[in-house]
């Protein structure tokens, strides 16, 4: 297994900070420094990243119903709370697969996979994700237009994919972008304020029954429709002129089960 691909594996982020782990000098195998990115890591190999022995992690994947008013980040200097109060100690380690502001709610994966995370996350990987965006007043159909054929906003040009209403103040948006508080600042350069914003779906991925707060391991369908997705755009990275090559060789890689029970009603979620 190429030394990338076994540091992602044992959860040390993306390979692409694992390059930089090895090019910085950090990992030894076998009692020798390694710089090269193209090593090898065979069975038995003593790996060990800055003095610490790795091993590949079993692989973890979460589905967690994020309340309002979590920080979606591992740690805050100001002591707010975050999305990783709301897990179990055992996956503190794991990573967050995109983001949700503070004051929006709904779905979020979580993964020590770093490669999966990488693969989602990278630009061209166009999933979509599905929101109920519920508004300070009735949203007037002429605005539906340039929603859709999209406007520049703080990050860029921003556009929805879908668009349909559930209630005159309530809308159903489908996005496969993901540019910071896309929804909030498009619906507000029409002069709207977004009262309420939940994230129902992520790809295929739904799951209206996991209480706020509460997470569950992705089911094997689910991760294997999620690693489907995710292989389609590291073949395009591999097609593409000027793909690094750690890119180019993709990583191969039950239960309904409540983690956690819902916040406890003395915690305000917002």
């Amino acid at each position: 297994m190429r030394l990338n691909r076994f540091l992602a594996a044992a959860g040390l982020g993306s390979r692409r900070a694992c390059d930089d782990l090895i090019r910085s000098g950090a990992v030894v195998i076998n009692g020798t420094h390694i710089d090269q990115l193209a090593t090898q890591v065979e069975p038995g190999d003593d790996v060990r990243v800055r003095g610490r022995q790795v091993r590949v992690a079993k692989s973890i994947t979460l589905l967690l119903n994020k309340p309002r008013g979590y920080l979606v980040t591992r740690s805050d200097e100001r002591g707010r709370r975050t999305i990783y109060d709301l897990l179990p100690p055992e996956f503190a380690s794991l990573f967050h697969v995109g983001r949700l502001d503070k004051e929006s709610e709904g779905l979020l994966l979580l993964t020590n996979d770093g490669d999966l995370a990488q693969r989602l996350t990278h630009p061209s990987h166009k999933m979509e994700k599905e929101y109920e965006v519920t508004l300070d007043k009735d949203f007037d159909p002429v605005h539906s237009a340039k929603l859709l054929k999209g406007f520049h906003i703080e990050g860029g040009r921003a556009r929805f994919d879908s668009l349909r209403s559930l209630a005159p103040d309530r809308l159903k948006v489908v996005l496969s972008q993901g540019l910071k508080r896309q929804i909030r600042l498009m619906f507000y350069a029409l002069g709207y304020e977004v009262k309420r914003l939940k994230r129902t779906r992520i790809g295929g991925i739904s799951d209206s029954r996991i209480p706020s707060g509460s997470c569950r391991h992705l089911t094997s369908r689910e991760l294997a429709a999620l690693s489907a997705v995710s292989s389609k755009t590291t073949q395009k990275l591999h097609r593409s002129p000027g793909a690094s090559p750690s890119h180019s060789r993709p990583g191969q890689n039950p239960a309904r089960k409540n983690l956690r029970s819902p916040v406890s009603k003395d915690r305000k979620s917002g």
